[in-house]
């Protein structure tokens, strides 16, 4: 773990255990994140960007869920082995998370005002009437018009867009070390979508927060991630930097959700992409690539065994037997 290294992740596994069986929603996952670095976690609905991270700020629901394996070191201590205050003391002070329903994430009895003195008071150890100076501040950045004024209103008084900067003026308020966005935009219009990121990338770097992005789209990651981690059944199939996974991706999914990317270059009459198929159920997946029944360049040994990941240079991994010979874009 380097000087600049602030969150490891290792071997990092989480289960659900149904009566149906064992949900292994996330299945090995490893990365680190370096200071003022964003990570994006790209993948369809169910392949465990979300649980990832909740396994992260150890929020797993017990039971059903349970992280039966792995490390997830913040400044070389394990998150994991935490003791409640201490997992307390961190949560929404060192690591900040926000989450993909605006509308849900704040309570609809307090005032907005009520919800940001208290984080503000609690992890930072302000006077009311400071963390009350201290918020106005926030959402003043975060774009709030009137924010003196507006910060004593309900949630349902503010429309989604103006919740969801009200969740990232929330989540930067104590100067966290390492945010977590889950899907941020995804309940947003496209033109509030772009304003959102733009109001993320511009306040992180001003307060030097390393950024956790999860969504399911990579035409959202494009402009504003350093490395990309792309999911699929729970395990990452490909990883690297943003420019490399754009510009040669190796994994057949990569490569159809970049695809499923609508394009402004090319005629509007191209019928969009869509990979075929549904995801797997992740309960008892065979010891083989998950992907290969909706992959077009599957081989034999696809549904035998899982590839291991190969290195393609510049820390560009991909975990596909086809890689080195698939079809590019």
């Amino acid at each position: 773990m380097t000087e600049e290294t602030v969150l490891e992740v290792k071997q990092l596994r989480t289960h659900f255990f149904t009566d149906d069986g064992v949900v292994k929603a996330v299945d090995g996952v490893s990365f680190s994140l370096r200071k003022g670095e964003v990570l994006g976690i790209v993948g369809e609905s169910g392949s465990g960007k979300s649980v990832t991270n909740l396994s992260i700020m150890n929020l797993v629901q017990r039971p059903p869920g349970r992280i039966v394996g792995g490390e997830v070191l913040f400044h070389g201590e394990d998150i994991l082995k935490m003791q409640e205050k201490q997992l307390r003391s961190i949560r929404g002070s060192k690591i900040s998370m926000i989450f993909q329903d605006p509308m849900t994430s704040l309570n609809p009895f307090l005032r907005i005002s009520t919800q940001m003195i208290e984080t503000i008071r609690l992890h930072q150890k302000r006077s009311k009437q400071d963390s009350r100076k201290k918020a106005v501040e926030m959402l003043t950045l975060a774009g709030i018009p009137a924010a003196e004024e507006r910060i004593d209103c309900y949630p349902h008084q503010f429309s989604g867009g103006m919740c969801q900067r009200v969740m990232i003026a929330m989540g930067l308020s104590c100067n966290p070390e390492i945010l977590i966005a889950d899907e941020p935009t995804s309940a947003l219009d496209v033109t509030i979508q772009a304003q959102i990121l733009d109001l993320m990338r511009d306040l992180t770097k001003r307060f030097g927060a390393a950024v956790i992005l999860i969504t399911h789209s990579l035409g959202v990651v494009a402009g504003m991630c350093d490395t990309i981690y792309v999911m699929y059944a729970g395990r990452v199939v490909e990883r690297g930097r943003t420019q490399d996974i754009f510009a040669n991706p190796r994994h057949p999914y990569t490569r159809g959700l970049i695809k499923s990317v609508p394009r402004l270059d090319r005629p509007n009459s191209e019928r969009l992409f869509s990979i075929p198929g549904q995801p797997p159920n992740v309960i008892g997946l065979p010891p083989c690539c998950p992907f290969f029944p909706r992959c077009g360049e599957a081989q034999d040994r696809c549904k035998t065994a899982y590839p291991d990941e190969k290195d393609y240079g510049n820390g560009h991994l991909a975990a596909c037997w086809t890689a080195d010979t698939g079809r590019r874009i």
